[in-house]
């Protein structure tokens, strides 16, 4: 699908189906041995959406093999350390006292329903209207509870969410928890700067913000997300990922956020493999991954 400026999507198209595809490996993630985390709710949001191969897949009548690092299986290693990175955020986050969460491009992301969140903390996510009506009607159906107070807020994040978010209670004197996860390379370069200048301008001093930078922008992850299409097609799925990807020549976002007074610090993706005691995979598909940032940024 070609994107456009003014697209729109549910969890069963264009940019959602990426969601449902995260939530599969989440789900595969969580019953794997060792696991990183648990989240119980991916599977059945997964079957809410109903895409047939997602829904085999999480329940176990697609093979995981994959061929050269591409496929299910890598998938849920990747999203499995990605998941841990963000959980550790907000745990981190909390545990220093913040009480005020927003998760952008939330997704079906559950974090709002499975963390320890302490009392008080207030979580915000946002995304497309159509994807949080879905999931706020899927969770209820559920009967899941938010472990933290949710203010969910329908909007896309190329329009002027940081009004929809104060006008939903957002305390901007108040430090945050901002998270912007496996979000960058769907928005267009000029909107990856509108969406950091956004988050700075809202940003009390002690506030934190974790995200990703892949260093060659879409070039760097298109050809592994092509051939995880084309394994995922050869098994009944009709989705090409690097389709909806924005290119262009992109600010570094370590530069570009320490030049607007965050302090800020990087890692590898193997290296928070290795945190996580797990081995980055080795491969000629995936050595342009291997430069690929986990960002935790401070604001001064």
């Amino acid at each position: 699908m070609t994107r456009t400026d003014s697209d729109t999507w549910d969890p069963a198209s264009s940019v959602g189906t990426t969601a449902t595809m995260v939530a599969a490996a989440r789900a595969l993630a969580s019953r794997a041995p060792d696991p990183l985390f648990d989240d119980p709710f991916a599977a059945p949001l997964v079957r809410a959406v109903g895409l047939d191969f997602f829904t085999r897949l999480v329940d176990g009548e697609v093979e995981v093999n994959d061929i050269d690092g591409a496929g299910a299986e890598f998938m849920a290693h990747l999203i499995a350390v990605r998941t841990r990175f963000f959980d550790d955020f907000f745990v981190g986050a909390t545990t220093a006292g913040i009480r005020q969460a927003v998760i952008l491009a939330s997704g079906l992301d559950s974090r709002s329903y499975r963390l320890p969140w302490p009392d008080g903390c207030v979580v915000y996510e946002i995304d497309q209207p159509q994807v949080i009506e879905f999931k706020t009607t899927t969770m209820a159906t559920l009967g899941a509870a938010p472990a933290a107070e949710l203010r969910a807020v329908g909007v896309d994040l190329r329009e002027d969410w940081p009004k929809a978010l104060r006008d939903s209670g957002f305390d901007s004197s108040q430090p945050t928890a901002f998270s912007a996860e496996g979000l960058l390379v769907y928005l267009p370069p000029d909107a990856q700067d509108r969406l950091f200048d956004d988050i700075t301008a809202l940003s009390a001093a002690g506030s934190s913000l974790a995200t990703e930078y892949h260093p060659d922008g879409a070039a760097t992850i298109g050809e592994r997300s092509k051939a995880i299409s084309r394994q995922f097609g050869e098994r009944g799925a009709n989705v090409d990922i690097s389709d909806l990807f924005y290119s262009g020549e992109r600010h570094h976002v370590v530069n570009y956020l320490a030049e607007r007074g965050w302090q800020v610090s990087a890692r590898t993706r193997p290296e928070v493999f290795a945190a996580y005691g797990r081995e980055f995979p080795d491969t000629d598909l995936l050595t342009p991954m291997r430069d690929s940032l986990a960002i935790v940024a401070t604001r001064n």
